[in-house]
Protein backbone atom coordinates (compact mmCIF):
# COMPACT_ATOMS: atom_id res chain seq x y z
CA UNK A 1 0.00 0.00 0.00
CA UNK A 2 1.40 3.40 -0.97
CA UNK A 3 1.88 6.14 1.60
CA UNK A 4 0.54 9.62 0.98
CA UNK A 5 2.80 12.52 1.94
CA UNK A 6 1.58 16.07 1.63
CA UNK A 7 4.18 18.82 1.56
CA UNK A 8 3.30 22.48 2.03
CA UNK A 9 5.58 25.18 0.62
CA UNK A 10 4.94 28.85 1.36
CA UNK A 11 6.33 31.18 -1.28
CA UNK A 12 6.58 34.84 -0.34
CA UNK A 13 5.98 37.38 -3.12
CA UNK A 14 5.80 41.18 -2.90
CA UNK A 15 2.02 41.09 -3.19
CA UNK A 16 0.88 37.95 -1.43
CA UNK A 17 1.82 34.57 0.02
CA UNK A 18 0.99 31.68 -2.21
CA UNK A 19 0.62 28.19 -0.83
CA UNK A 20 1.60 25.45 -3.20
CA UNK A 21 0.29 21.99 -2.42
CA UNK A 22 2.42 19.19 -3.73
CA UNK A 23 1.23 15.63 -3.34
CA UNK A 24 3.89 12.99 -3.63
CA UNK A 25 3.41 9.24 -3.56
CA UNK A 26 6.20 7.07 -2.22
CA UNK A 27 6.47 3.48 -1.08
CA UNK A 28 8.72 4.68 1.74
CA UNK A 29 9.21 8.23 3.02
CA UNK A 30 12.33 8.94 5.07
CA UNK A 31 12.74 12.70 4.86
CA UNK A 32 9.81 14.99 4.16
CA UNK A 33 11.39 18.43 3.78
CA UNK A 34 14.43 20.20 5.17
CA UNK A 35 16.01 23.60 4.76
CA UNK A 36 19.73 23.95 5.37
CA UNK A 37 20.59 26.67 7.91
CA UNK A 38 23.90 28.44 8.38
CA UNK A 39 24.61 29.23 12.03
CA UNK A 40 26.93 31.85 13.50
CA UNK A 41 27.91 31.12 17.11
CA UNK A 42 29.64 33.43 19.58
CA UNK A 43 29.96 34.00 23.30
CA UNK A 44 31.40 36.24 26.00
CA UNK A 45 31.32 39.53 24.16
CA UNK A 46 31.23 41.42 27.48
CA UNK A 47 29.74 44.48 25.81
CA UNK A 48 32.21 44.57 22.92
CA UNK A 49 31.26 44.12 19.28
CA UNK A 50 34.05 43.38 16.83
CA UNK A 51 33.19 44.85 13.43
CA UNK A 52 34.70 41.81 11.70
CA UNK A 53 31.66 39.84 12.87
CA UNK A 54 29.66 41.69 10.21
CA UNK A 55 31.71 40.00 7.51
CA UNK A 56 31.93 36.52 8.99
CA UNK A 57 28.23 36.25 9.88
CA UNK A 58 26.90 38.04 6.79
CA UNK A 59 25.58 34.85 5.18
CA UNK A 60 24.20 33.28 8.37
CA UNK A 61 20.52 32.39 8.69
CA UNK A 62 20.65 32.47 12.49
CA UNK A 63 23.08 33.84 15.10
CA UNK A 64 23.35 32.23 18.54
CA UNK A 65 24.97 33.89 21.57
CA UNK A 66 26.05 31.68 24.49
CA UNK A 67 25.93 34.36 27.18
CA UNK A 68 27.85 37.15 28.92
CA UNK A 69 26.48 39.53 26.32
CA UNK A 70 27.43 42.51 28.45
CA UNK A 71 25.42 45.20 26.66
CA UNK A 72 22.19 44.99 24.69
CA UNK A 73 23.87 47.02 21.94
CA UNK A 74 25.72 43.82 21.01
CA UNK A 75 22.38 42.15 20.27
CA UNK A 76 21.26 45.16 18.24
CA UNK A 77 24.44 44.90 16.15
CA UNK A 78 23.83 41.19 15.57
CA UNK A 79 20.21 41.82 14.56
CA UNK A 80 21.42 44.17 11.84
CA UNK A 81 23.35 41.26 10.36
CA UNK A 82 20.63 38.65 10.80
CA UNK A 83 17.06 39.09 12.11
CA UNK A 84 17.10 35.73 13.90
CA UNK A 85 19.25 36.05 17.02
CA UNK A 86 18.91 33.50 19.82
CA UNK A 87 20.82 33.36 23.07
CA UNK A 88 21.02 33.03 26.82
CA UNK A 89 22.15 35.37 29.55
CA UNK A 90 25.42 34.87 31.40
CA UNK A 91 26.61 35.54 34.92
CA UNK A 92 27.72 39.12 34.17
CA UNK A 93 24.50 40.13 32.41
CA UNK A 94 22.20 42.63 34.07
CA UNK A 95 18.42 42.82 34.26
CA UNK A 96 17.93 44.47 30.87
CA UNK A 97 19.43 41.41 29.18
CA UNK A 98 17.89 38.88 31.57
CA UNK A 99 14.44 40.23 30.72
CA UNK A 100 14.99 39.33 27.07
CA UNK A 101 16.94 36.06 27.36
CA UNK A 102 16.60 32.88 29.39
CA UNK A 103 19.27 31.15 31.45
CA UNK A 104 18.84 27.96 29.42
CA UNK A 105 17.39 27.62 25.95
CA UNK A 106 16.30 24.39 24.30
CA UNK A 107 14.85 24.21 20.82
CA UNK A 108 14.98 22.40 17.49
CA UNK A 109 16.87 23.78 14.53
CA UNK A 110 15.74 21.64 11.62
CA UNK A 111 15.84 18.12 13.13
CA UNK A 112 18.67 18.92 15.57
CA UNK A 113 17.82 19.17 19.28
CA UNK A 114 19.84 22.11 20.66
CA UNK A 115 20.55 23.05 24.28
CA UNK A 116 22.31 26.32 25.13
CA UNK A 117 23.35 27.66 28.54
CA UNK A 118 26.20 29.90 29.62
CA UNK A 119 27.86 27.87 32.36
CA UNK A 120 27.79 24.20 31.44
CA UNK A 121 31.26 22.68 31.50
CA UNK A 122 32.30 20.09 28.93
CA UNK A 123 32.28 16.28 28.49
CA UNK A 124 33.25 14.46 31.70
CA UNK A 125 33.22 17.80 33.54
CA UNK A 126 29.69 19.13 33.13
CA UNK A 127 28.33 21.44 35.83
CA UNK A 128 25.95 19.64 38.24
CA UNK A 129 23.01 21.86 37.26
CA UNK A 130 23.13 20.92 33.57
CA UNK A 131 24.51 17.39 33.92
CA UNK A 132 21.20 15.89 35.03
CA UNK A 133 19.38 17.21 31.98
CA UNK A 134 22.16 16.15 29.61
CA UNK A 135 22.18 12.58 30.88
CA UNK A 136 18.42 12.26 31.32
CA UNK A 137 17.51 13.72 27.93
CA UNK A 138 20.63 14.33 25.81
CA UNK A 139 20.39 16.91 23.03
CA UNK A 140 22.18 16.39 19.74
CA UNK A 141 24.02 19.69 20.22
CA UNK A 142 25.06 21.24 23.55
CA UNK A 143 26.49 24.77 23.56
CA UNK A 144 27.90 26.86 26.39
CA UNK A 145 30.40 29.65 27.00
CA UNK A 146 31.88 31.14 30.19
CA UNK A 147 35.33 29.51 30.17
CA UNK A 148 36.67 31.64 27.27
CA UNK A 149 38.24 28.39 26.03
CA UNK A 150 37.21 27.17 22.59
CA UNK A 151 36.19 23.51 22.57
CA UNK A 152 34.48 21.29 20.03
CA UNK A 153 34.11 17.77 21.47
CA UNK A 154 31.84 14.85 20.71
CA UNK A 155 30.65 13.18 23.91
CA UNK A 156 30.55 9.46 23.12
CA UNK A 157 28.68 8.63 26.34
CA UNK A 158 25.56 10.61 25.49
CA UNK A 159 26.13 10.99 21.72
CA UNK A 160 26.12 14.79 21.95
CA UNK A 161 28.29 17.33 20.17
CA UNK A 162 29.57 19.98 22.57
CA UNK A 163 30.67 23.42 21.35
CA UNK A 164 32.14 26.29 23.32
CA UNK A 165 32.97 29.03 20.78
CA UNK A 166 35.47 30.71 23.09
CA UNK A 167 35.22 34.45 23.65
CA UNK A 168 35.08 37.30 21.16
CA UNK A 169 35.14 40.19 23.62
CA UNK A 170 38.06 42.09 25.09
CA UNK A 171 37.51 41.08 28.73
CA UNK A 172 39.10 37.91 30.07
CA UNK A 173 42.28 35.90 29.79
CA UNK A 174 41.85 34.49 26.27
CA UNK A 175 44.59 35.47 23.84
CA UNK A 176 42.57 35.34 20.61
CA UNK A 177 38.96 36.34 19.93
CA UNK A 178 37.05 33.48 18.28
CA UNK A 179 33.76 32.63 16.57
CA UNK A 180 32.32 29.39 15.23
CA UNK A 181 30.30 28.85 12.07
CA UNK A 182 28.54 25.67 10.99
CA UNK A 183 25.63 24.33 8.97
CA UNK A 184 22.60 22.38 10.15
CA UNK A 185 21.12 20.32 7.34
CA UNK A 186 18.24 18.15 8.50
CA UNK A 187 19.73 15.86 11.16
CA UNK A 188 23.32 16.75 10.24
CA UNK A 189 25.72 19.26 11.79
CA UNK A 190 28.45 19.95 9.26
CA UNK A 191 30.93 22.42 7.73
CA UNK A 192 32.30 23.41 11.15
CA UNK A 193 34.60 26.45 11.02
CA UNK A 194 36.62 28.17 13.75
CA UNK A 195 37.23 31.83 13.00
CA UNK A 196 39.92 33.92 14.68
CA UNK A 197 39.18 37.64 14.91
CA UNK A 198 42.64 38.58 16.10
CA UNK A 199 44.29 39.16 19.47
CA UNK A 200 42.15 40.14 22.44
CA UNK A 201 44.10 43.37 23.01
Amino acid sequence: MKKLTILFFIVETPKLSQMLLIILFFNEVKTIFTIMKRIGLLSDTHGYFDEKINTYFAECDEIWHAGDIGDYKVIECLEKICPVVKGVYGNIDGQSIRKSFQKTLRFYCEQVDVLITHIGGYPNRYTPEIKNELYKNPPKLFICGHSHILKIIFDEKIKTLHINPGACGKSGFHQVKTLVRFVIDGYSIKDMEVIELGKRV
